[in-house]
């Protein structure tokens, strides 16, 4: 009775996390984000983000009126160390609510604010996850490959030898699980993996392409490696998802 008291009265005083989401693109915030996200962010005046400069220019945009100069921004990368990490947490633990964003989607999936939660879990301090769009989910709906059993596998390798085996045991795992097969890759580098996947894939084996999602450019397309041999897309720089999915 006493540890769940004193469980209650610890969350209690701390911050709340809240995970805010973000476009994906230069698309209008009123059609992917929901209303209830402008209020929140409206009384925060502290951040955890990737990139200062976009993320102010977000905040301008969902709230207008609130003053940008006077929120502190704390920056999260890659390089961003565990001690770090647990600094920019102080505010959660003295009773103040932060919010954590991504550069684009959702936080917390397939980007540096996993960690962020982690502390947040680990100190006990509340997260709410938002409403808002996320390019993984949103082409696996769009796709029409099973979506009662999947897996998101990341960043496929960057070395070509390593990449392609990693590919081979995707469909392989696919055709022999039945389980869709969900991945990404640097924008850059799109273009080498969608050449390998043509080249190291059955024939029959569906391939979705998901690019520049909730954009004017948007594209989601299912089709077997047959068929994308013969129009294939380029995809230099356009945020994209690959959905495998292969049969016995």
């Amino acid at each position: 009775m006493s540890n769940r008291f004193t469980i209650q009265i610890s969350s209690i005083m701390k911050g709340k996390l809240y995970l805010i989401p973000n476009v994906l693109g230069e698309n209008s915030i009123e059609q992917v984000i929901p209303r209830g996200v402008s209020t929140i962010v409206s009384g925060l005046d502290h951040f955890i983000v990737e990139n200062v400069r976009t993320a102010r220019r977000y905040i301008r945009k969902l709230d207008t009126q609130k003053p940008i100069d006077p929120l502190t921004f704390y920056t999260l990368n890659k390089h961003t160390s565990g001690e770090e990490m647990e600094e920019m947490t102080a505010p959660l633990k003295e009773g103040t609510d932060m919010g954590l964003m991504s550069e684009a989607g959702a936080p917390g999936i397939a980007d540096p604010g996993e960690e962020i939660v982690r502390i947040a879990q680990r100190h006990l301090i509340r997260v709410v996850p938002m409403t808002g769009p996320s390019s993984i989910f949103l082409a696996l709906m769009g796709s029409g490959l099973n979506g009662e059993s999947f897996a998101f596998n990341g960043y496929l390798p960057i070395k070509s030898g390593n990449r392609i085996k990693r590919i081979r045991a995707l469909e392989k795992k696919s055709r022999h699980e039945g389980q869709t097969q969900i991945f990404m890759e640097t924008p850059y580098r799109n273009d080498k993996l969608l050449s390998d996947i043509l080249s190291h894939c059955r024939e029959d084996t569906l391939l979705c392409i998901a690019s520049e999602i909730t954009t004017e450019r948007e594209m989601i397309r299912t089709q077997s490696i047959r068929e994308w041999k013969k129009n294939t897309p380029g995809l230099h720089k356009k945020p994209s998802i690959f959905i495998l999915s292969a049969s016995e």
